[in-house]
C-alpha cells in the first residue's frame, strides 16, 4: 500500500531571523520540473496548519523563485510555515515509463509555527510507490534506481549546503523507508 515520503531537517542555528536564509537555499537546489505546465502555488500559514492561509499566489511555470522570496519576506515571522506546492520529474508508468512532472511540496516552518516533528525544513514527495520497485511493471527496478537517484542527489546537495543537525526520511506510516526500500529490492533479485 502507498504511503507518503517526507525528508525532515533539523538545522544548526536555526531561527526565526534567518529561516529564509535557509529556506532559499533550498528553493534554489531543488531541481523543478523542466516539463510541468501545471502552475505552482505559494502558501503561507500562521501559527498551525488549523489556520487559513494569510497569503496564497498560484505561479505560473517556469517559476520565479524571486517572487515566491519577495512574498515570504512580507510575512517574515517565527510563527509563519512557507509552503512552495510545486513539481519535479520522475519516471512514472502509464501504458509506458515516461519522465513526468510529479508533485512535491516544499516547507520551511518558523521556529514558534506549530508542527508535530519540530523540523525547520520538510520537503514532502508525494507517495513512496515512485520510488519503489513495482514488479509487475515493465523495467520496475531500473526506473525506480532513477527516481531513488534523483531524490539521493537532493538530499547530498541539501546535505552539503545546509549543515543539518539531522535529517530523516520518513513515511507517514512510521515505517523508516530505507528498511521498505531494502526489503522491496531484496524482492526484485
Amino acid at each position: 500500500m502507498a504511503d507518503q515520503l517526507y525528508l525532515s531537517y533539523w538545522l544548526r542555528g536555526f531561527t526565526g531571523q534567518n529561516m529564509l536564509r535557509y529556506y532559499e537555499r533550498m528553493l534554489k537546489l531543488f531541481p523543478f520540473s523542466r516539463l510541468a505546465q501545471s502552475p505552482s502555488v505559494f502558501r503561507i500559514v500562521a501559527v498551525d496548519y488549523g489556520e487559513a492561509p494569510v497569503f496564497e499566489r498560484s505561479l505560473a511555470h517556469p517559476l520565479d523563485l524571486g517572487e515566491v522570496l519577495e512574498a515570504a519576506k512580507e510575512f517574515e515571522h517565527s510563527d509563519c510555515c512557507y509552503r512552495l506546492e510545486t513539481w519535479w520529474d520522475l519516471w512514472q508508468y502509464d501504458t509506458e515509463w515516461k519522465l513526468k512532472p510529479s508533485r512535491v511540496t516544499l516547507c520551511c516552518f518558523g521556529p514558534d509555527f506549530a508542527r508535530d516533528l519540530g523540523e525547520d525544513l520538510r520537503i514532502e514527495f508525494g507517495i513512496d510507490a515512485l520510488f519503489l520497485p513495482q514488479l509487475e511493471l515493465p523495467n520496475a527496478v531500473r526506473m525506480a534506481q532513477s527516481n531513488i537517484k534523483s531524490l539521493l542527489k537532493l538530499v547530498h546537495d541539501l546535505d552539503d549546503n545546509l549543515n543539518p543537525e539531522r535529517r530523516q526520511l520518513w513515511s507517514e506510516s512510521g515505517e523508516n523507508f530505507s528498511e521498505t526500500l531494502q526489503r522491496a529490492l531484496e524482492m526484485a533479485e
